[in-house]
């Protein structure tokens, strides 16, 4: 049987607390669809090494984390355009950027949210 999805904005909101309760840092970059909305992670760790994460939805209906990118932080032009990419084609989509003290923590962060 399959499990109601969680709203974005609930899972959003859920992700903001839980980064501050590990003692990371959230911002929304952009706000989707509130019900339905993909939700993209940016993750850098002390503000360098970003990668970018998205949620895929699984049979159990729960959802998986998965990585999408990982650049330099010289490189940080093709994260920008993959966002700007993603946002043209998908309007409802919600961006979030976490900046975290180790890779630790956002593992942290995320498992409390399954």
């Amino acid at each position: 049987m399959i499990e109601p999805r969680l709203a974005s904005h609930m899972l959003v909101s859920g992700l903001i607390r839980q980064a501050a309760a590990h003692g990371s840092f959230a911002a929304v970059l952009r706000k989707g669809d509130r019900i339905a909305g993909a939700v993209l992670l940016l993750r850098r760790e002390k503000g360098r090494n970003p990668a970018l994460f998205e949620r895929f939805p699984s049979l159990d209906g729960s959802g998986k984390w998965s990585e999408v990118t990982i650049e330099d932080i010289e490189k940080e032009e093709k994260i920008s355009e993959i966002l700007d990419r993603r946002a043209a084609r998908d309007p409802d989509i919600w961006i979030l950027e976490l900046d975290v003290p180790s890779a630790e923590r956002f593992t942290d962060i995320l498992a409390s949210m399954n």
